[in-house]
């Protein structure tokens, strides 16, 4: 049986590799980050669960080394404020961290694959296994933008084209076109939590614009697909709904709808409109 190595971050996202790879037939060897990983990836898997700080690039090499994996995907978000909070790097990751030029996403784990890929273990696309969940184009919900938030989409997937070329983040809140809030190191559902938290301290009604936000959620322009892929769960339409947020773009076939359906659902039942282009 083939085997197939698992860096597992938190949320739902290293499930759904796991339960993919396995119907796939896949032999799943499990590398849980333990400051990020649900302990729950325990009774989850057929293998053994290794378990490793975020620090400790070099046991990740000899575990998968040890366990014959050449193959393997990152899924889970690994909080960006957490790779530069307290973590302990072993000497491999703090030669990597002094050589980056530039201490973003893209080129940390950029520089993480190519030390995987001389060590004889490739990394693949996290989406290999979950195309089916990749948002399709079109309009996903019942209800379709409104003018004003076609606006707003279009505006905002300007804006965020631009920040994405600086690896700053994914998401954008747009209210009548103009910026409320940019993603940075918090993530999405903090970025939209706090756009609502802006728009109400403008006054209500009494503000000049509307409170109905936009969240635009896009790939970078040149996404690398093996990991920081674009991930919407129920859990942000939940978050949009607390904001006053009315409709989310994405990025069609480059952002993942970690919990399928529900996803259409919960914003169906929040009048939230869901697209994809």
């Amino acid at each position: 049986m083939a085997r197939l190595g698992l860096i597992a971050g938190n949320g739902t996202f290293p499930f759904l590799v796991l339960e993919a790879a396995r119907a796939q037939g896949y032999e799943v060897v499990v590398a849980a980050i333990r400051e990020e990983a649900s302990p729950e990836i325990e009774s989850k898997s057929a293998a053994v669960v290794h378990w490793l700080s975020l620090g400790e690039l070099s046991k990740l090499i000899d575990t998968f080394k040890a366990e014959g994996v050449t193959r393997a995907i990152m899924a889970g978000q690994v909080k960006h404020k957490q790779i530069f909070s307290s973590i302990k790097p072993d000497w491999r990751l703090a030669k990597l961290l002094l050589s980056l030029g530039t201490r973003n996403t893209d080129s940390l784990l950029g520089a993480v694959a190519k030390i995987l890929a001389d060590e004889g273990i490739l990394l693949e696309n996290s989406t290999a296994l979950l195309e089916p969940l990749l948002a399709k184009s079109g309009v996903l919900t019942t209800r379709a933008p409104t003018e004003q938030e076609r606006k707003n989409i279009e505006y905002g997937r300007i804006v965020a084209r631009h920040l994405g070329q600086y690896d700053i983040g994914q998401t954008v809140v747009i209210a009548e076109s103009a910026c409320v809030a940019v993603e940075a190191m918090e993530g999405t559902d903090a970025t939209i939590a706090r756009a609502g938290d802006i728009m109400r301290s403008l006054g209500g009604r009494e503000s000049t614009l509307s409170r109905a936000l936009t969240v635009v959620k896009i790939a970078k322009p040149n996404q690398d697909m093996r990991f920081d892929v674009p991930v919407v769960g129920v859990k942000t339409i939940e978050i949009m709904k607390q904001a006053g947020a009315s409709c989310l773009s994405l990025d069609a076939g480059r952002c993942l709808l970690l919990d399928g359906l529900a996803i259409i659902q919960t914003a169906d039942d929040a009048g939230i409109s869901v697209n994809a282009s």
